[in-house]
């Protein structure tokens, strides 16, 4: 027997007694049955405040009762706690979930069974061009209007991606985003971004590389034959047969100077960047380079080009002195190749009042167009690609120039104006430089 039945007995024995204390049965049928009537409204106002309780949801604030309803309310508060803290935790593992997923490089939206946004991260909003909140529920292909994604989506052949131009994409800069839908619960579709500009970009320099690399042997390697072809076939005299071995071995060393320059780029790409530890004479370096410079331009031109050098402002230069060597070299073989017969070419070094200092060239060549200056340190980028050949230039120089440069923590600087010849200047931070 529970307390609320001994409650109920209770009562209605008091009002029994009632009745039996004024002597007449009605009375004591009366007085049970008001006491039954008292413990059922008693027990009905402790049930209202339960279920008050229990509709407010103030949890914090339990009535406060006894026995049987007050076990009930200490079981469902403590039954509400434990729902509370599983619900907090599961909130916490979902935050870190969705957290995770808002840091991935991809972008991720979900779909509802109908094509709306459920919910999306930022780096999907910056490919698509949405707003992850005002968009929500809102139908993707009302957002993402591009023909290709909409066939993609209508076809429902999920197993491959569909690429389209991203929402900031220009024709001097494009965007290319992949998207690929993966279908999953009740038809609903997880759909992931990503953005594969750089990927497309490096596969086209790839096939152009390839190309050029292509084009640039297949030239003298065609030469070399059709004249391999004339010595088997023709019969020449000494002189004739001199002429065409010569023909030969300029185009041999043609090939051999493009290997040595993709072997240069191969070997700047994969290796480390040069330390601090070892240093080389600016002045030194220099002098070597435009003595090279000099014999080059004894075997090219018919009249011998000028050349003058200033290293008052000498610096000791740290780094990798066969790089810093074979850059300088470039710059100072094109000044030659470039500059016509008889023409000037000067070299030096520059303090900056920054620290900084500089290698600079400068020649009296025939000067670069401006719509040229943006490219010209693309691997085999030429202004003029006949005359380029016939000066024997690879296309190449300026790309590892451009490399050595950076790989010492500096840059390439170009200035030219067509007929008054070009500068070509070398800038060296001064965590590289000391003075000598």
């Amino acid at each position: 027997m529970t307390v609320r039945h001994v409650e109920l007995l209770a009562l209605i024995g008091l009002g029994a007694l009632y009745g039996w204390y004024v002597e007449s049965l009605l009375w004591i049928f009366f007085g049970s049955l008001a006491g039954a009537m008292t413990w059922m409204f008693w027990d009905n106002w402790r049930l209202r405040r339960v279920l008050r309780w229990l509709q407010t949801e103030d949890w914090g604030n339990e009535p406060h009762l006894s026995h049987a309803w007050g076990l009930l309310v200490e079981r469902v508060r403590k039954l509400q706690k434990n729902l509370s803290s599983k619900a907090r935790d599961s909130q916490a593992r979902l935050d870190e979930f969705l957290s995770a997923i808002q840091s991935s490089p991809n972008g991720v939206l979900l779909l509802d069974s109908q094509g709306r946004i459920e919910w999306c991260n930022l780096t999907a909003a910056d490919h698509l061009g949405i707003d992850p909140q005002r968009d929500l529920m809102q139908h993707v292909t009302n957002l993402v209007r591009d023909p290709q994604f909409s066939s993609y989506l209508s076809a429902r052949e999920f197993d491959t991606e569909v690429t389209i131009p991203g929402p900031l994409a220009t024709p001097s800069k494009p965007v290319v985003v992949a998207i690929r839908i993966h279908p999953y619960g009740k038809k609903r579709r997880l759909m992931l971004s990503r953005d594969v500009t750089a990927v497309q970009q490096a596969e086209a320099m790839r096939r152009d590389f390839v190309a050029n690399v292509s084009h640039e042997i297949r030239t003298p390697l065609t030469v070399l034959s059709g004249f391999v072809e004339t010595l088997q076939t023709l019969e020449l005299n000494d002189v004739e047969r001199f002429h065409y071995l010569g023909l030969m071995a300029t185009q041999a060393d043609r090939m051999q100077s493009l290997v040595s320059d993709l072997l240069m780029l191969s070997k700047l790409e994969g290796s480390p960047v040069p330390n601090r530890q070892t240093s080389v004479k600016a002045s030194e370096l220099l002098a070597r380079c435009v003595e090279e410079a000099r014999g080059l331009s004894r075997v090219m031109a018919s009249v011998e080009h000028v050349f003058s050098v200033d290293t008052s402002q000498d610096f000791e230069l740290a780094g990798n002195e066969t790089e810093l060597a074979s850059a300088l070299s470039n710059l100072l073989n094109n000044a030659v190749r470039y500059t016509p017969a008889g023409g000037h070419i000067s070299a030096g070094l520059r303090w900056l009042d920054s620290n900084d200092a500089e290698i600079w060239v400068a020649d009296t060549g025939p000067g670069i167009a401006t719509e040229h200056m943006p490219r010209l340190t693309e691997r085999f980028y030429r202004v003029d690609r006949s005359r380029s050949r016939d000066t024997g230039g690879t296309g190449l120089g300026l790309a590892i120039v451009k490399h050595v440069a950076q790989r010492h923590g500096g840059q390439i600087r170009i200035e030219s104006r067509l007929g008054e010849g070009s500068v070509f200047t070398l800038h060296f931070p001064s965590d590289r430089i000391s003075r000598c």
